[in-house]
């Protein structure tokens, strides 16, 4: 069976279009994305810190980051809550979610100079932890779980 020019031309151009499509819309897909998480700079610079704190304490009941860096994050909470909220999250629940989250990371620095011992400021961080994954689920669409792997 012989194939003529044009139906080979054809059949080329059509398999060309249907490859670009899928392109544009992965390199799309992969804008947005990105767009989000660069929306939100003070969640993601609060994030770097949680779990340099966070996850040395959860995977082998460590204190010592979290003691280290208490000040950091709670100098990081204070910049978050007065910066301006995305449109996506700007709402009276992710406002007060940050508030509380700022009054609890001053409150674990506070702890942490107090001289508390390891179960007070473990269960402090672990709260504080709950909090910050609040405020993330919110800005994910509350469907996004996290897994504690390490960052």
């Amino acid at each position: 069976m012989k194939i003529s020019k044009l139906s080979y031309l054809l059949i080329l151009i059509f398999c060309g279009m249907l490859s670009c499509t899928s392109k544009t819309e992965t390199t799309e897909t992969t804008e947005s994305a990105s767009t989000d998480s660069e929306e939100w700079k003070e969640m993601d610079s609060f994030h770097m810190i949680m779990a340099e704190a966070f996850h040395p304490y959860k995977d082998s009941t460590n204190l010592a980051p979290a003691k280290k860096l208490a000040e950091e994050m709670a100098t990081e909470a204070e910049k978050w809550a007065a910066a301006e909220l995305p449109e996506k999250v700007n709402n009276d629940q992710v406002k007060e979610n940050i508030q509380k989250l700022k009054a609890d990371t001053r409150a674990l620095a506070d702890l942490i100079k107090s001289g508390a011992d390891d179960a007070a400021v473990g269960s402090s961080l672990n709260a504080l932890h709950d909090s910050f994954h609040s405020i993330m689920e919110a800005w994910h669409g509350g469907g996004e779980k996290h897994e504690h792997e390490k960052h």
